[in-house]
């Protein structure tokens, strides 16, 4: 802990966390202004996963399909926009807003707690922005198709609203962001004598089980592929956490 930490009164504590907050605020309040004008270009990606053109379902040599998205409310396409505009802006802007952070309970902490610190935030943000990516570039795309192809007759057509669309990709980004928190969560555990690799192998079955379990939670399909797919990356995640706490408590 750095002694100008120490000479700091409550007050002054107070208005440097007050300040920490507002360039926080004003970070993602002008960045998400920034998303907002560049509207064509943020859909473009947003809304690209509905179109046969994807690379993942180009990947997969996927038959040709189309989702067609209306609006119900005369507000929806405004208010979504913002939403949209916001969450970027937010995006864009975390790494800013996670080093103000950071600089606010620096001088709180020990040298060494500190680089421990530093090494958390880092992993942890690496691994969220990996579970995002992950859900926007497969699971999201794959769910999308199989959900919005299927038909239980084909007097029914399938009409899919804005709303549902964009809200329905932000969930399951955030799903997986935290999903993908596994092996640092396990890591610190082991860090604090709170898991061992011993216990994560016992239990492995059980693991796999609740990981379909999560899986089939996730992306509510039929399709066992899709639901491979899914469970593979948590699998992934699971065997590479075993192999951190094993390291770390050695």
């Amino acid at each position: 802990m750095s002694s100008a930490a120490e000479q700091m009164s409550f007050w002054e504590h107070l208005d440097v966390l007050r300040s920490s907050i507002i360039r926080v605020l004003l970070a993602a309040v002008i960045m998400g202004i920034a998303a907002f004008f560049f509207k064509d270009e943020l859909f473009d990606i947003v809304l690209w996963p509905r179109s046969s053109d994807f690379p993942t379902y180009r990947l997969l040599h996927t038959e040709p399909f189309a989702v067609k998205l209306i609006n119900t409310q005369l507000t929806e396409q405004f208010m979504i926009h913002m939403k949209v505009a916001l969450v970027a802006g937010v995006l864009v802007a975390s790494p800013y807003i996670i080093y103000v952070l950071f600089r606010f309970v620096q001088p709180a902490l020990y040298e060494e707690e500190q680089r421990m610190s530093l090494r958390l935030i880092s992993s942890a943000y690496t691994m969220f922005i990996l579970g995002v990516l992950l859900n926007y570039l497969l699971i999201f795309p794959l769910t999308l198709r199989f959900l919005a192809t299927y038909s239980v007759s084909a007097d029914v057509e399938t009409l899919l609203t804005l709303s549902s669309y964009v809200d329905t990709l932000l969930m399951m980004s955030i799903v997986f962001g935290i999903v993908f928190e596994i092996p640092v969560v396990a890591w610190l555990l082991a860090r604090f004598g709170l898991l061992k690799a011993q216990w994560m192998s016992e239990y492995r079955r059980h693991a796999i089980v609740a990981i379909l379990i999560v899986a089939a939670i996730i992306t509510p399909t039929s399709d066992v592929m899709t639901l491979l797919i899914v469970s593979l990356p948590i699998w992934l995640l699971y065997e590479a956490s075993i192999w951190i706490v094993k390291l770390t408590t050695e």
